[in-house]
């Protein structure tokens, strides 16, 4: 579970730099150069990322049980990663009405995507992943907002319809394949 942890540790510390000590990052930027600390940045962020997979790879198997959800969680869970899978890929192309109603829809995509699991996954090594992620997402949209909503000049619906259409073939296809293969789980069974 410790490999688990510091993994949370780095990657959600990582990306708490700007709520924690956004005095820092600038520095930082100013010192190295944008590119640089975005190198940086990606760095500890992919550390953090492979310490927590493979501390929660270590950890899922021997994690006491919580609570054991019944089986028709994971249906919700299924229906939730469509939003969730809509939102981050609204997130990554220019503004359409989902983008411009959600404001941040990586930060709701994240909310959405750990509830799911929560709903779904009822181990300790589970809770303390998602649970985590989640108070991250809360916290970092407090903070988000008080930096003040960003301005969508521009919207178009063909940006949502990109997201919809995208987000629904790559839900289908990690409920499918990528999840197994990736996680080592099959979300159907």
């Amino acid at each position: 579970m410790i490999w688990l942890v510091a993994g949370l540790v780095v990657f959600l510390g990582v990306h708490s730099v700007r709520m924690l000590a956004p005095g820092f990052r600038d520095r930082m930027i100013a010192r190295l150069g944008e590119g640089a600390w975005k190198g940086l940045y990606s760095l500890i962020s992919l550390a953090g990322l492979v310490l927590l997979i493979w501390g929660y790879g270590q950890a899922r198997p021997d994690a006491a049980i919580i609570y054991e959800p019944p089986v028709w969680t994971r249906h919700i869970a299924m229906l939730l990663m469509l939003f969730s899978f809509i939102l981050l890929v609204a997130s990554q192309i220019p503004a359409g009405y989902i983008k411009k109603a959600v404001k941040h829809p990586m930060v709701l995509a994240v909310k959405i995507w750990a509830f799911a699991h929560l709903l779904a996954n009822g181990d300790l090594a589970s809770l303390i992943l998602f649970l985590a992620f989640l108070a991250w997402a809360v916290w970092n949209r407090i903070a988000v907002k008080r930096r003040g909503n960003p301005e969508f000049a521009k919207v178009s619906v063909r940006n949502d319809f990109i997201a919809v259409t995208v987000g629904t073939a790559l839900t289908a296809w990690f409920i499918m394949q990528l999840h197994a293969w990736l996680i080592g789980v099959s979300p159907i069974g």
